[in-house]
């Protein structure tokens, strides 16, 4: 019997080894930068004395991680599916199964012939019982039988049903290998592609593969194509984007007609097109050039039978706005030609983009706030008879108090089908799906509600509300808060306190099996609609990135101490939380104002900006010149990262004496827990272990306050299981449940 191994009382010491960077002026000496090297057996045995040393730390908790973990595995349907969507002859859905981590996708005939009146009613598929001609076409719990990680990047299947294509990822690093299977035979093809990207697909006719490659930084680049049946070393060349800005993708148009190739960073883009029977050698036809630097989506429609191109773009319109163009004026700069305008910018109205059907063009749209999705017919569209887009709605749902918090998203719109499907999704009802029918005439019917996901173990979505609040920042901004909350949640309650705040992205209503657990244990949650974001638009995210990136610490500072100073809540009780750019945001907020929380979770955090920007040899640095500046090359903006770089200003225990030896000690960081692991390609784990090594440095009295837990077999997402991902939630839980005083 092997004997127990001894469990790590303190916090590991990490050797200090000097390195120096310089820049404008400027010399850093960094002491932790020796933990980069990913194979040495030194970096690799401190980090599972890290792991070892949170779980120690944590083992008490053990009882609770695991009853929050059996809470939220006992509101989720495990065995449960998709509406199925039809396709061609086939109505295709995902089902899981209990005990299985991943989904599994399935697809039964479609009997009733396209033009009938039922033939886009879809099947009533029941969890746990085979339809007649139902297959398995890819079951994620036998492909991941044989991998610690597996992960699903791309899944295409050919209008005819007749060939499947699917990609995994079997270490976490976003790696893909493409596969091909005869859906007639069963036959899976010798044909493999390796360190693909995502967005791998078919040709319509199945005769090819499309997928891109991803340079030495990780950055997609190139796109080939792959016929099936020769050797993937002679993979013709489609497009190159040498640009290190700029990522490469690659789909088909709505009708399938058209290769369309899209260039494109955070600020503007390059979509070029090409015809799929085009002669070998034809060169893509750019549709807008890059030099006008505007950021667009465009595709090929046809209106009134004439073929024109559609494009959703920011051209003098910050927020967006939807103009056709002609063929011939492709590839012309937008100031020597005269698009028509078919959605003009409107005050408010965020365009996010498109879907085209053959009667309809969909937008995705941001108003109020929140998602959302308009309609309108392609007959007339550009001229005097064009019609007006109708948004979409399903009504308040009954008994629901926050209709006005509630995301309308688009799940499939598909050129050959009348049917849009979108969701509806709230903080307290989780996801609902249905279908709404666009009649070849532009009318619309009224949404059928096809799903609601089920929340099981005696949840009521009215035992708890949803309240928007605005903080206000130094310069006078307001920033919008959400407070999610129990009903009878006793006075002054604990907070955590989520921000995100980069890329444009929103924290838009949305509901979490997880949070219930937090939630019923007197927690609010708390979602700071920071800038950096794009709650508020275009100009709401550009006022949070790059020179303006301050802001978004800024203003989680202003929401925490608004949210302190309410009645209902405890001000000495609040934990911040935030992944990856959200990391980014926890390390820099400490540093501005620690005392103002109790604890902190940084997961896969991005705290060590400036030195991986630095780096443009590193995954994906060259493109993250657009979101945060390039401080290589800008002296104002290696400033400017520097000032807020969470590694490079942790405020030390005490002041060192000098021209003010009166000043007090600074205030002692909160506990912080992050999380990352190995494999992240995006936030590389050496960012979390210096900023955990310096933090404890910094304060050596509090440095078993401050843990790291690394996940081994997992990516920037962590571990890839559906349950082991509820088990990773609620270790982070139970720990800032501590934090709270209500564990």
């Amino acid at each position: 019997m092997n004997p127990t191994p001894e469990l790590p009382a303190h916090a590991p010491v990490t050797d200090r080894r000097e390195s120096t960077r310089e820049f404008h002026g400027d010399r850093f000496v960094d002491h932790y930068e020796w933990l980069r090297d990913k194979d040495s057996p030194q970096v690799l045995t401190h980090l599972e004395a890290e792991t070892a040393f949170a779980e120690a730390s944590t083992a008490h908790l053990a009882p609770l991680r695991e009853q929050i973990f059996q809470e939220i595995k006992g509101r989720v349907q495990e065995t449960d599916l998709s509406v199925p969507y039809r396709r061609g002859d086939w109505w295709y859905f995902g089902r899981t199964v209990e005990g299985g981590e991943h989904g599994i996708r399935c697809r039964v005939p479609a009997t009733a012939p396209v033009h009938d009146d039922d033939a886009w009613t879809p099947p009533v598929v029941q969890a746990c019982t085979t339809l007649p001609g139902e297959q398995v076409l890819l079951d994620g719990n036998a492909e991941a039988a044989e991998h610690d990680f597996w992960s699903l990047g791309s899944f295409d299947v050919t209008p005819d049903g007749r060939w499947m294509l699917w990609a995994a990822d079997t270490t976490g690093d976003e790696r893909f290998t493409v596969q091909v299977k005869n859906l007639d035979s069963g036959e899976i093809l010798t044909d493999q592609i390796p360190d693909t990207s995502y967005g791998a697909f078919l040709s319509p006719d199945g005769a090819s593969v499309f997928y891109t490659e991803v340079d030495e930084s990780w950055r997609p680049w190139r796109v080939r194509r792959h016929l099936l049946g020769t050797p993937v070393a002679e993979d013709s060349v489609v497009a190159v984007e040498e640009d290190p800005g700029l990522w490469l993708s690659a789909g088909l148009s709505a009708d399938r007609q058209w290769l369309v190739l899209d260039a494109g960073c955070s600020d503007y883009s390059e979509v070029s097109l090409l015809p799929l029977d085009a002669p070998a050698g034809t060169q893509a036809q750019v549709v807008l050039p890059r030099e006008d630097r505007i950021l667009y989506q465009a595709e090929p429609v046809v209106v009134d039978g004439r073929t024109v191109v559609l494009v959703s773009h920011d051209h003098q319109a910050p927020d967006g706005r939807v103009s056709l163009l002609d063929i011939d004026q492709l590839g012309r700069s937008l100031t020597d030609i005269q698009p028509v305008d078919v959605v003009p910018a409107q005050p408010g109205l965020r365009i996010m983009g498109f879907a085209v059907l053959e009667h309809h063009v969909v937008l995705s749209a941001r108003a109020e706030m929140m998602p959302s999705v308009l309609v309108l017919p392609l007959a007339g569209l550009g001229t005097q008879h064009q019609s007006e887009p109708v948004r979409i709605g399903v009504g308040c749902p009954v008994g629901s108090r926050e209709v006005a918090l509630e995301s309308i998203e688009v799940l499939a719109a598909e050129h050959d089908s009348p049917v849009l499907r979108f969701t509806a999704e709230s903080f307290t009802r989780p996801t609902r799906v249905y279908d709404l029918v666009l009649a070849a005439d532009g009318s619309l019917g009224q949404p059928i509600l096809r799903q609601e996901k089920a929340v099981l173990g005696g949840y009521n979505a009215e035992d708890y509300t949803v309240e928007r609040d605005f903080a206000q920042a130094a310069d006078g901004t307001h920033i919008p808060i959400t407070l999610i909350r129990r009903r009878d949640v006793t006075d002054p309650a604990p907070a955590i306190v989520y921000a995100y705040g980069s890329y444009e992205i929103s924290m838009d209503p949305a509901f979490s099996y997880s949070r219930v657990s937090l939630l019923d244990r007197g927690a609010t949650w708390v979602i700071a609609h920071v800038r950096g974001g794009g709650e508020l638009g275009r100009a709401w995210y550009e006022d949070g990135k790059k020179l303006h990136k301050a802001n978004t610490f800024t203003d989680v500072v202003a929401v925490t101490q608004h949210v302190g100073a309410r009645a209902d809540i405890d001000s000495s009780r609040v934990v911040l939380m935030g992944g990856s750019a959200g990391g980014l945001l926890v390390g820099a907020v400490l540093n501005l104002a620690p005392e103002l929380y109790c604890g902190a979770v940084a997961s896969v955090p991005f705290v060590d900006p400036l030195t991986s920007i630095l780096m443009p040899e590193l995954p994906l640095t060259a493109l993250e010149w657009e979101e945060w500046g390039n401080p290589i090359q800008d002296a104002e903006v290696y400033r400017c990262m520097k000032a807020y770089s969470p590694y490079e200003n942790i405020r030390p225990a005490v002041v060192v004496p000098g021209d003010n030896d009166d000043a007090a000690p600074s205030p002692v960081y909160p506990p912080i827990l992050a999380v990352t692991s190995l494999h992240d390609t995006r936030v590389l784990y050496v960012e979390p272990a210096k900023w955990v090594a310096a933090l404890r440095h910094a304060h050596p009295d509090s440095a078993d306050q401050v843990l790291m837990r690394i996940e081994m077999a997992g990516g920037h997402g962590g571990a890839s299981g559906r349950y082991q991902r509820w088990r990773d939630t609620a270790w982070e839980d139970a720990w800032a449940l501590e934090r709270l005083a209500l564990a």
